[in-house]
């Protein structure tokens, strides 16, 4: 069979997508990523995997959407492909909607977030639902990473058997590691014992940096940032916020990095303050990795941090609750240990990348 896995940006086709490449290929399967164009496509095309790239656009454009679908269509119709599987919500729903105008058998989506359940004002929010409601419509096989927003799709008549199939990250790569913890600590002129707080994510306001910033100025400790904004992000720039956090020698700016892996084995705390989320990859990997988790209390964390045992979770926007939280834990080492053990059997369980993969594969019928 041929497959073409499609998403937005060459971020989300490396990070998110290249683990279901090399499960179908390794089914005997040939997949094709689609994309928008970017420097990331470099690492799946050196896997020798076929790239095409389409210009989606993140934004409401519709000369820029229109222009993403007919060249949708146009791929479609020269690749004639058996399946199409398509992620996040603007690519999605073009995707889906080319498939069905080029006559592609079936047709698979795996939601990665809903926008209406994001903080925006009524009208959008009531325009993506109306996305998604329609994109139901054209799905045959309908997947969620997290199970509340699978209830979601089944409760609001958006896919009645949408099933919930998780995230998953590789444990080998993601894992407590005494070795990258020393050097990478040497590296950054970091004692041993210095409490560092660790954030990985795009430099986006939903992320919740004011939030963590401003709860880590009386902290003791220092806070590593690894992510950058991506050229296709919109919103507030955080820049004025890292200004005014003063954080002076206990911030680090990493930006993007490959070593991910290493950078959280050598931090404490993993922090992730968001307003809106799917069902975050960076909290798998914190987990893996054997760190405490402080995230907000909301659909996705809220099914991967067991509040009390292997994190904390704290309300959205709310700097106190934030610091109290990261308090507690900067201050307690035992109890970093105790949550980061848990977190890790936990991830173990429900977050390995390869169960997650096959289970997706086989919802695809692939």
């Amino acid at each position: 069979m041929k497959i073409l896995e499609i998403t937005n940006v060459d971020f989300s086709l490396r990070h998110f997508l290249l683990p279901l490449m090399r499960g179908i290929r390794s089914r005997g399967h040939e997949v094709i990523g689609v994309s928008a164009d970017g420097p990331l496509l470099d690492i799946a095309r050196a896997e020798d995997f076929r790239i095409a790239p389409v210009p989606f656009a993140r934004s409401l454009s519709l000369p820029a959407q229109w222009r993403a679908f007919r060249a949708l269509i146009a791929l479609m119709r020269a690749e004639r492909p058996d399946l199409v599987h398509a992620h996040m919500p603007i690519s999605g729903f073009l995707a889906r909607a080319a498939a069905r105008v080029a006559g592609v058998p079936r047709v698979a989506y795996t939601c990665h977030g809903f926008l209406f359940n994001q903080p925006s004002p009524w009208p959008r929010r009531a325009i993506s639902l109306a996305l998604e409601w329609i994109g139901g419509r054209m799905t045959d096989v309908y997947m969620t990473v997290s199970a509340e927003e699978a209830g979601d799709a089944r409760r609001l008549w958006i896919a009645r058997r949408a099933v919930a199939i998780g995230n998953g990250r590789d444990p080998t790569r993601y894992r407590p590691d005494a070795d990258a913890r020393a050097r990478v600590r040497a590296e950054f002129g970091v004692s041993p014992g210095r409490v560092v707080v660790i954030a990985v994510s795009r430099l986006v306001r939903h992320k919740g940096y004011p939030e963590l910033l401003a709860a880590m100025r009386d902290l003791d400790a220092e806070l590593w940032i690894v992510g950058e904004r991506l050229a296709s992000d919109h919103g507030e720039d955080m820049e004025p916020h890292f200004v005014a956090a003063d954080l002076k020698e206990r911030l680090r700016r990493l930006g993007y990095r490959e070593d991910v892996p290493a950078l959280l084995a050598a931090a404490d705390i993993f922090a992730l303050p968001s307003h809106f989320e799917g069902l975050p990859m960076s909290v798998i990997e914190a987990m893996l990795t054997g760190l405490p988790v402080v995230a907000t209390d909301i659909s996705g964390p809220r099914e991967q941090v067991v509040q009390g045992i292997t994190g904390l979770l704290v309300p959205p926007r709310r700097v106190p609750e934030l610091a109290e939280a990261l308090r507690r834990l900067t201050s307690d080492a035992a109890l970093r240990s105790r949550m980061g053990e848990a977190g890790r059997v936990r991830a173990l369980e429900l977050y390995d990348e390869e169960k997650i993969v096959n289970r997706t594969l086989d919802l695809m019928g692939l």
